[in-house]
């Protein structure tokens, strides 16, 4: 199969090495050379850091490599692509604008998915002429390591369609999880919901960051704490999460103001030094003065 990736970001390239691995040939596709060359080269490292471990051979790296390609030119990204995903930012008009034009570039039986971790695929998807080729595959990250997709049934979505991206998920050694087209889906909204009131713990002080998602790991089985999640997702990208989820399903998702300081002063986690944690190399160094709001 042919696979499109549309952002080489965090999860852009995430979605092009799983399916690379896989054994699909893949294009990933970014606006910059410079933003391809970044996702092309995280993807080696963490195909290295595979081979380290001895969860990858090199055989199986060189044949992932080699399965890779990438591209600043849409159309050629996605011309003969049977999988689009996109996976640019969480930004309606652009995702709509995205999933038009490539509709405009790619085969009649082409499916076109969105990545989107939040945002109504049924409006994404009405953008398309033909909707009913296009669903939600939500992946989480790291997209390498996360076993789970949720597949995400817009209204327009076909049987076909939803089989088809099925049948890829589990093709990827991933698990998939169908869902309907509700706000923030099932995952996004469970998480956001524990991670908001771990802020609102925080700001009360309740505990520290630190207390907070220890007593989450080690008394709930957690592999990482709500608000080492929330500074590895980005605090800016939990912020617009939430914003919408207030909008439509209510008050009980109004961003608290801890999180509203950080981002303004643009503390948004582990891809600026700083958010809930101080990070340094992506590893916590340890805790910002103003992190216990009291």
């Amino acid at each position: 199969m042919q696979v499109s990736v549309l952002g080489a970001g965090t999860m852009g390239h995430g979605i092009a090495q799983v399916a690379a691995m896989a054994g699909h040939e893949v294009t990933m596709r970014d606006i910059e050379a410079a933003y391809v060359d970044d996702g092309l080269d995280a993807i080696e490292s963490n195909l290295r850091g595979g081979v380290d471990r001895d969860k990858v051979t090199p055989d199986e790296m060189a044949a992932t490599l080699d399965r890779l390609s990438g591209t600043t030119s849409l159309e050629a990204a996605v011309t003969d692509a049977d999988l689009v995903v996109e996976a640019v930012p969480e930004d309606m008009e652009l995702k709509r604008e995205t999933v038009a034009e490539v509709e405009s570039l790619v085969d009649d039986d082409a499916v076109i998915a969105s990545n989107t971790s939040s945002l109504s695929v049924t409006q994404i998807l009405s953008a398309l002429e033909r909707p009913e080729r296009g669903l939600g595959l939500h992946f989480f990250n790291p997209v390498h390591i996360m076993g789970l997709v949720e597949v995400v049934v817009a209204e327009q979505t076909s049987e076909s369609t939803l089989a088809f991206a099925t049948e890829f998920v589990e093709g990827i050694d991933k698990t998939a999880v169908e869902v309907g087209d509700s706000p923030g889906f099932a995952s996004s909204r469970l998480g956001v919901a524990l991670g908001v009131e771990a802020m609102r713990m925080v700001q009360e002080g309740v505990a520290s960051p630190a207390d907070v998602d220890t007593a989450m790991e080690l008394g709930y089985n957690h592999p990482m704490g709500p608000l080492e999640l929330g500074d590895a997702v980005g605090l800016d990208v939990r912020l617009d999460i939430l914003e919408y989820l207030r909008e439509e399903l209510g008050e009980r998702f109004r961003p608290p103001q801890i999180l509203k300081r950080k981002v303004r002063a643009g503390k948004l986690g582990k891809k600026t030094g700083e958010g809930f944690y101080v990070w340094e190399d992506g590893e916590i160094v340890g805790a910002p003065e103003d992190v216990m709001d009291r």
